[in-house]
């Protein structure tokens, strides 16, 4: 009988934790997006209006980038189509460190080579250098620098964020870590 109760107790205190945590993730940050306005790919407007309501995902690179915006784009990519395939398609934002280059133009170009596509992704452009700074500084805690070597012009964050429906950035997740990568979408499914 005493194997019996503490049976039934355990499997009570185990169903009582998992109904607890349904819906919620552990956060390792916290910062509020600022509004932008800025341009997609399609050469459309693009605000954070847009986003308000939606659990979203966000990640920095650009186009000429030969170290690692190559890999933390094709793992954002990855991280679509793994959400995808669970029927999630949360907004996905890859934000430009490099707008004098990146018009809407090249972003299609460069999206398109590696397949992907625009159904819930936007890459963004139409600013100049300080206001995507100040947006990586501030919005996302992060670091966003110009002057690095010929092949890397530009000191940027590989992280993903993941960004609630009240716009406040709650976690952050190595964009070149499959652990991490795993973690996004586990804390995405969560969530949305």
């Amino acid at each position: 009988m005493k194997n019996t109760s503490f049976t039934i107790i355990l499997l009570f205190f185990t169903l009582t934790l998992v109904a607890c945590s349904n819906g919620k993730i552990e956060s390792n940050m916290s910062a509020t997006v600022t509004d932008f306005k800025f341009t997609d790919q399609h050469n459309e407007v693009f605000s954070s209006e847009q986003l308000k309501d939606d659990w979203w995902i966000a990640y920095f690179f650009y186009t000429n980038c030969k170290m690692v915006c190559p890999q933390t784009t094709a793992n954002i990519l990855d991280v679509q189509e793994a959400l995808s395939n669970d029927g999630l398609t949360p907004p996905i934002i890859g934000f430009s460190v490099d707008p004098d280059y990146d018009t809407p133009d090249v972003l299609q170009d460069f999206v398109e080579s590696y397949g992907a596509h625009f159904d819930n992704m936007s890459f963004l452009t139409g600013y100049d250098f300080n206001t995507i700074k100040e947006l990586s500084n501030e919005s996302f805690q992060t670091v966003l620098d110009g002057g690095g070597p010929e092949d890397h012009a530009y000191a940027h964050s590989t992280s993903f964020f993941l960004i609630n429906p009240e716009g406040e950035v709650i976690k952050w997740y190595d964009g070149l870590s499959k652990q991490d990568f795993e973690n996004l979408i586990e804390d995405a499914k969560k969530v949305m």
